[in-house]
């Protein structure tokens, strides 16, 4: 299927899920169900415990959350709520759709990046889902002096030119539209020119020493290949989850509590330079 996205962002070795694979989106049911009763048992929680207790013990250094393409920071939500629980300090990214310039989202993060650090005096760590993952990718790469560490979530870093149909076929209309003048979508550059090749190149550098990076993925992604989602330089861990569940599941959102706390771990266990 044609679509406006340059050849190098669809690499050979990857395989474009066809149509029918948005059937395994379905999942998407029972694991909206698991997160409502996650949510309930919080509530119930919360109101058993004494006032005093409620806040748990801050643990590590604090968290920025960034949505995929299409989505807001709304879409993390249930995601937050699970960190936070597991007292970690939770930043939204302030973006509301996920439809503007690559570079431009990214340059608005970096900024965000920077108030955080400083409000906070230490590093942040930068979770992910889909394209928020990649454009994690990119600021770990750029600012390794704000980023400690990143987690991403169905992100597909080696091929995003391999996307399902439906999602290419959302961006060549951002870009059509971006063309007939409607202002603050991604527009030619950002699939095929400059923007592209500069988000490209960004994602393939080498991850900078001592920034921790976790790529989460799931057989079960009807939207993206998730060969495309497991990065070399990356600590890879499946789950079963669809894509649209990696940012709603509980269970996701377990295991990215467990690895914030590894990464955590990993910081406080390497010697500091003499």
């Amino acid at each position: 299927m044609g679509n406006s996205l340059a050849d190098f962002l669809a690499p050979d070795g990857f395989t474009q899920p066809r149509m029918h694979a948005l059937l395994k989106e379905l999942a998407v049911a029972p694991e909206s169900g698991r997160a409502i009763l996650r949510a309930a048992h919080g509530r119930r929680e919360l109101r058993a415990t004494p006032y005093v207790d409620r806040s748990p013990q801050r643990a590590g250094e604090p968290v920025l959350l960034v949505p995929g393409f299409l989505a807001g920071d709304y879409t993390l939500r249930l995601l937050a709520r699970t960190l936070r629980s597991n007292g970690f300090r939770t930043y939204r990214s302030q973006i509301t759709s996920n439809v503007s310039c690559l570079m431009g989202n990214s340059s608005m993060l970096e900024r965000r990046l920077e108030a955080i650090a400083t409000k906070r005096e230490r590093k942040v760590r930068v979770v992910g889902h889909s394209l928020g993952g990649m454009l994690a990718r990119g600021l770990a790469v750029r600012r390794p002096d704000l980023v400690s560490g990143i987690i991403t979530m169905g992100s597909p870093m080696l091929a995003p030119g391999t996307s399902h149909p439906v999602l290419l076929t959302a961006a060549d209309v951002l870009v059509r539209l971006s063309r007939a003048g409607v202002p603050g979508l991604m527009n030619e550059s950002c699939v095929a020119g400059d923007c592209a090749r500069l988000a490209w190149e960004e994602s393939r550098q080498p991850m900078p020493e001592g920034v921790g990076f976790t790529c989460i993925w799931s057989h079960g992604d009807g939207l993206v290949d998730p060969l495309a989602c497991v990065d070399p330089a990356s600590r890879s861990i499946e789950v079963r989850a669809s894509h649209i569940g990696l940012a709603i599941d509980p269970r996701v959102a377990d295991c990215v509590v467990a690895e914030l706390r590894a990464q955590d771990a990993t910081v406080i266990a390497r010697p500091t330079a003499s």
